[in-house]
């Protein structure tokens, strides 16, 4: 969500704008889709508070092919291993003409794993998240791909094994492309898409685009110095040494780790415990711990954007900031609030109409917004 890939170019001559040879800092990197673009023509600093999307950036930037990387097959040979000794008690064949009220029978037995104890250690995924996003047999290949990608932790290629695995876990959810709640078959038109979902192969879609990675990633070590970082925005700031920061803040009220919480799990893989109101986990298996940015705060959106501009004056950093005019604050409020801050900088606003993209399945899967750039040269 918010991903800036369909107006990059916007994006960029706002950056070419005002940048000079130092570094760029992309304060929330998100999808990386940033580190992509802008791929060996700067060193880039990709942070983002939430740790999958250094793995997307790292994909982007620091991943490479050497002698001992090793194939799409022999990585789901390892995995398939690992499989066959595990109990499979609860794998379901989706047939298209399975009832409706068989259907549901079996997603109610996976989701109460849920409540059950497992005798190995990579089950984070079958008992947490079987029978909604994922089957249960769909959770066994996440956790068997997930414990086969730690073996690769100190290799460059581990970024790219663990982007490939969360392609394939959002090809396979039966969710509207993101982790916020799952769908119930409580229509028969529900229950026959979500089993299109169920049949899915988390391995193929593995395969696919981990072979389309292979193909993109240098095969040899990158030579600029990019980093990721996992740090709060202000202390991103405050560690770096200076040069371009891209910001671009969430704009809403809705936090996008309540979007994206499946994939930090996956990446930190720490068993967390899981929201629960009423005595009950909620629908969503939230982590319990998860982020709440400031920026989708009413009451702390116009503090958090006083600590940006200053974090970007102390670093003496130029910085272009993307927010939207359906944001919490308006572009206009934005720009008194950056001249405040940055009372001896020239301060411009540009702007371009955008069609966002809300992640929604069918109806309302875009709306039109006016995207701004803010730019503030040093």
């Amino acid at each position: 969500m918010g991903s800036k890939s369909k107006i990059m170019g916007f994006v960029l001559s706002g950056i070419n704008h005002v940048r000079d040879d130092r570094p760029i800092c992309d304060l929330f990197s998100g999808s990386g889709s940033l580190a992509g673009a802008i791929g060996q023509q700067a060193t880039v600093v990709s942070n983002d508070i939430q740790a999958y999307s250094g793995l997307l950036a790292d994909t982007y930037n620091r991943s490479h092919r050497d002698q001992s990387t090793p194939s799409a097959d022999h990585l789901l040979g390892l995995a398939g291993e690992i499989l066959g000794h595990r109990k499979r008690m609860l794998v379901v064949d989706y047939d298209s003409d399975m009832p409706f009220a068989v259907f549901n029978k079996h997603e109610e037995r996976q989701r109460e794993l849920l409540n059950k104890s497992f005798d190995y250690r990579w089950h984070l995924f079958a008992k947490n998240y079987s029978g909604t996003w994922w089957s249960y047999e769909q959770c066994l290949w996440i956790d068997a791909l997930r414990e086969v990608a730690e073996g690769y932790r100190s290799k460059p290629i581990y970024p790219a094994i663990m982007s490939s695995l969360m392609f394939a876990m959002a090809y396979a959810s039966q969710g509207t492309g993101h982790y916020a709640q799952y769908r119930d078959a409580k229509t028969n038109s529900s229950h026959k898409d979500i089993l299109i979902y169920r049949k899915r192969s988390i391995g193929q879609y593995f395969q696919r685009k981990y072979n389309d990675v292979l193909n993109y990633i240098p095969d040899r070590p990158v030579v600029m110095t990019h980093q990721s970082t996992a740090l709060d925005f202000k202390d991103c700031l405050s560690n770096f040494g200076g040069g371009t920061v891209y910001a671009d803040p969430p704009y809403c009220f809705v936090h996008y780790s309540r979007f994206y919480h499946a994939l930090e799990t996956l990446v930190l893989y720490d068993f967390p415990k899981l929201q629960v109101q009423r005595g009950k986990v909620v629908k969503g298996r939230y982590r319990e711990e998860r982020h709440q940015s400031p920026f989708c705060i009413q009451s702390q959106v116009r503090g958090a954007f006083e600590d940006l501009f200053d974090g970007v004056r102390t670093s003496n950093s130029s910085l272009v900031l993307s927010y939207s005019n359906t944001g919490m604050i308006s572009l206009d409020e934005l720009l008194t609030i950056g001249k405040k801050v940055l009372p001896n900088r020239k301060i411009e606003v540009i702007t371009t109409d955008h069609e966002h993209m809300t992640m929604g399945r069918r109806e309302d899967r875009q709306r039109s917004v006016k995207e701004g750039l803010l730019l503030a040269q040093a």
